[in-house]
């Protein structure tokens, strides 16, 4: 289903909750809600659909990936960037990191780690900082 944007800054400024298998439904939204915003927007984050769970997905182009519960777990070569986000107005300054490592669990909530870099390692940062409250 395609879900409305939350801009409720203060519903987005919570702390995300860890998803579990009954959290599957929020996946399949979330993949829903980001093909519809595909001209606009290159990740989620459930909260971004008014749902406190740890659940982010992003696009690398044809391929669309989800992570429950991620967790980066080391991260490399900090720069300064702006960013834009759907549920919010303008571009804001926030430092990222061009490499990362994230522990997560796929959508069939089989444990990964994975090693991204580059404008995909962005996204991720961007959408994990929503799960912690983070709104840049």
């Amino acid at each position: 289903m395609i879900c409305e944007i939350c801009r409720d800054v203060k519903f987005l400024k919570r702390k995300s909750l860890p998803a579990t298998e009954q959290d599957a439904e929020v996946i399949q939204n979330l993949r829903d809600t980001l093909r519809a915003n595909r001209e606009r927007c290159v990740g989620m984050a459930a909260n971004m659909i008014g749902v406190n769970k740890r659940i982010i997905i992003f696009s690398t182009g044809i391929l669309e990936i989800v992570m429950v519960n991620p967790k980066i777990t080391a991260k490399s070569d900090a720069f300064q960037t702006t960013e834009s986000c759907l549920s919010l107005t303008g571009e804001r300054r926030c430092r990222r990191y061009r490499t990362i490592t994230v522990a997560y669990q796929d959508s069939h909530f089989q444990k990964k780690t994975g090693d991204f870099s580059g404008f995909t390692a962005q996204i991720i940062q961007h959408e994990c900082d929503h799960l912690e409250g983070i709104i840049i």
